[in-house]
């Protein structure tokens, strides 16, 4: 069957972008897509070419191990007498076991026999041969095009943990060794390196892989000393005086030697625990202090690699079984200006929809100005985003800059959501009408985004929205929400307004309602905008002076939903202390500090009359809180606030201070450390508070005693630096029910 023409010209349309992606990867250390996306046009490219075979030509990434070294770059070249191949990505398991039968052909190895795999995290670094000759480091080596790479000794040399001279003990070194490993950073190590840059007016750097890349080819070794690198060995590839038979037995010899391997490697049997392994690694990749985007998993019997040998790009004998995504790239569309609750302006990125470990990711926090503009970023760019812990998705910084002129569809492409009746006009028009047929809803679909896209383009951005080709972010002179000037606090921007701005008095009423304070379930966000938008919430103890009759005459609201809330107001009204204090909205004090208060001061009152000194008697008030707290209620808004709740039926429960006064550990400081067998953390506290103790979390003088568990650490040591008290669990107990 011949090949049509456009088959050929899509191979050749994705064998040039990926030569020109690993071209900026392998010799200008740059990228500008994503891991993930760079496997999919591989993929993409090696399907066409499986399914036409006359496509392949010998140019092609497929046949390839990578991309040509650019010449005088300033090091010798160097060829690797052992080519530094490629592993075979694989996604799903269904990949996985297929990789493992066509091993298991080709060894022509029955069903049932299992294979041993070593298995170990795949670190996102700087692949790298090291050569030592009778235990002396003489040679490193980048991985270059994978066969030719270039001579960066000099800059290996000031890896800190890359040893210089083997260890000769408890085995001698061999005469000849060449090991193969990751050059990467630690996370928080690239972080503090990063704001180290930043103070000293240096642009930001995008991640540690690509910080990594472009120090080890660094011209100037003092240079390279100044970037916490670190090495990480993951292969023994030619050995003279030694011998293994095993990647185990090698792994053990390069301990042995003094050089760093991952203590998270292992030796598995069977395919189903080294499935087992990536599934109980991937939850951890953000806990391990490197980056990692899968696992490797080779085969353990070194002869059987030998038997199995190589294909032109890759080992036969190993895979890389790869994480979900956390680093993608967008396109920077808008950044808006939020107005949080206590009147910060926060910048927020838009960005096309993408992926990002799972998520879909539209928009995320930008933190303040300063940050957009160490960041570099313009609208048009195309941006890194990661994802690192269950958090939300961090632009890290540009992968390709906005040139030229706007793009024709620029403005029709912008997210319908950063104009003020985008979102109404959606709901008005609403989606297919149940049960119509799939061509139908298909075609109105399209006419909708049409529809939409005709609608964008023409409509004016709402107040705090910048979307301008190319523009780079500003702080407004006044507040997208209330148009009152805004004012410069430190590296933040404020709403000085207060109340009077609808996002901080929705915010704060949001508080009040919220978790740990009233928590009327029945008030979230939509509801309390409605209610503030009509007029019947203009400060949060409003919710307190709802009328029934006015709230049955708003949309959504009918008489059930009013009863229900009425009750649910009337059950609220007595309000814990400390979470009445939380509800206020007090800048810092949080359920956390709001204890801490309800424990000291006895009414709101007493509280409210303390200064500054009374409150650093506080233990976990510092300075700067006291400041806030102070002149929080000497406002007279938070004045009228707190009144405002009395006449809407508010009342306080005062905590029950007798046994306080008469339990057994009335007066008494107690901190706890470790882990405790019989109780958890919160069980143990309650149990010290109802006997009339304060629980703290630092160890002072003022502490009477630490109780310790097991893996106890720093504080266990204060404490016996300070001659005070340890107890373990079972003393404790023995003290709370009143033993001697």
């Amino acid at each position: 069957m011949s090949v049509g023409k456009g088959t050929i010209e899509q191979a050749a349309k994705l064998r040039a972008e990926l030569q020109r992606h690993d071209r900026l990867y392998y010799i200008e250390s740059r990228t500008e897509i994503s891991d993930a996306e760079y496997d999919e046009l591989f993929r993409r490219l090696k399907e066409l070419e499986q399914r036409h075979p006359e496509l392949v030509t010998p140019d092609s990434p497929t046949q390839r191990v990578g991309a040509p070294l650019a010449e005088g770059q300033g090091f010798a070249r160097v060829r690797h007498e052992v080519p530094m191949l490629s592993i075979d990505s694989l996604f799903t398991v269904e990949e996985v076991r297929e990789f493992e039968e066509k091993l298991r052909r080709f060894l022509k190895t029955p069903e049932g026999e299992p294979f041993d795999w070593a298995v170990e995290p795949k670190f996102d670094g700087v692949s790298i041969a090291l050569f030592y000759e009778h235990g002396h480091f003489v040679r490193g080596v980048t991985r270059g095009d994978g066969e030719v790479g270039e001579d960066v000794t000099a800059n290996l040399r000031t890896v800190r943990n890359l040893p210089l001279v083997l260890a000769a003990k408890p085995r001698k070194p061999p005469a000849l060794l060449e090991v193969r490993g990751e050059v990467l950073m630690r996370r928080a190590a690239f972080q503090r390196f990063n704001q180290q840059r930043a103070e000293r007016g240096e642009p930001v750097l995008a991640n540690p892989r690509n910080a990594t890349s472009g120090a080890v080819r660094r011209n100037d070794p003092a240079e390279v000393k100044r970037y916490p690198l670190e090495f990480q060995a993951w292969a023994v590839t030619q050995v003279e005086g030694a011998r293994f038979d095993t990647h185990a037995e090698s792994v053990q010899a390069l301990s042995d030697w003094g050089i760093p391997t991952s203590e998270l490697g292992r030796i598995v049997r069977g395919l189903e625990a080294a499935l087992a392994f990536h599934d109980e690694l991937e939850p951890q990749r953000f806990t391990i202090p490197y980056d990692v985007d899968g696992i490797v998993a080779k085969l353990d019997d070194l002869a059987l690699r030998e038997r199995l040998g190589t294909t032109s790009r890759s080992t036969r004998w190993q895979y890389a079984h790869k994480f979900a995504a956390v680093e993608a790239t967008s396109t920077l569309r808008a950044i808006e200006v939020m107005v949080g609750t206590f009147g910060r302006l926060t910048p927020r990125a838009h960005v096309d929809p993408v992926e990002v470990g799972g998520v879909t990711v539209r928009h995320t926090t930008l933190h303040n100005a300063d940050h957009v503009a160490k960041l570099g970023l313009a609208l048009g760019d195309r941006v890194f985003l990661e994802r690192a812990g269950d958090v939300i998705p961090q632009v890290m910084g540009v992968a390709k800059p906005a040139e030229g002129e706007e793009p024709a569809d620029w403005r029709a492409t912008l997210p319908a959501e950063l104009f003020d009746d985008a979102k109404g006009d959606a709901v008005k028009e609403g989606a297919a009408k149940e049960g119509a047929a799939k061509e139908g809803a298909a075609k109105e679909s399209d006419e909708k985004e049409s529809d939409e896209k005709e609608k964008t383009a023409t409509k004016v951005p709402r107040p705090g929205v910048q979307c301008r080709w190319r523009e780079r972010f500003v702080v407004p002179e006044h507040c997208p929400a209330c148009g009152t000037p805004t004012l410069a606090s430190g590296k933040y921007w404020l709403c000085p307004n207060g109340l009077g701005c609808t996002p901080q008095l929705v915010g704060r009423t949001q508080l009040l309602c919220g978790r740990g304070a009233f928590e009327i379930e029945r008030l979230g966000e939509k509801l309390i905008l409605q209610l503030v938008q009509h007029g019947m919430v203009q400060t949060p103890a409003d919710v307190f002076h709802l009328e029934p009759a006015k709230l049955i005459e708003l949309e959504r609201w009918g008489e059930k939903s009013v009863e229900n809330l009425v009750r649910e107001l009337a059950e609220r009204r007595a309000a814990p202390f400390e979470r009445y204090l939380v509800a206020l909205a007090i800048p810092e004090v949080g359920p956390a500090t709001a204890r801490l208060l309800a424990r000291h001061f006895a009414t709101l009152a007493e509280l409210a009359a303390a200064d500054e000194e009374r409150l650093l008697r506080v233990e976990g008030i510092g300075p700067e809180m006291a400041r806030s707290i102070t002149a929080w209620f000497v406002a007279p808004q938070h004045q009228a606030l707190m009144k405002r709740l009395a006449d809407g039926g508010v009342t306080i429960v005062y905590p029950d201070r007798s046994l306080r006064a008469t339990g057994r550990l009335a007066g008494k400081t107690v901190v706890f450390t470790g882990t405790l067998a019989k109780l958890s953390r919160a069980e143990a506290k309650r149990l010290a508070e109802g006997l009339g103790a304060q629980v703290t979390s630092s160890v002072s003088q003022n502490t009477d005693f630490v109780v310790a568990g097991a893996d106890a650490g720093s504080k266990r040591k204060k404490a016996l630096e300070l001659g005070l008290t340890v107890l373990d669990e079972a003393q404790f107990l023995e003290l709370a029910r009143g033993a001697s």
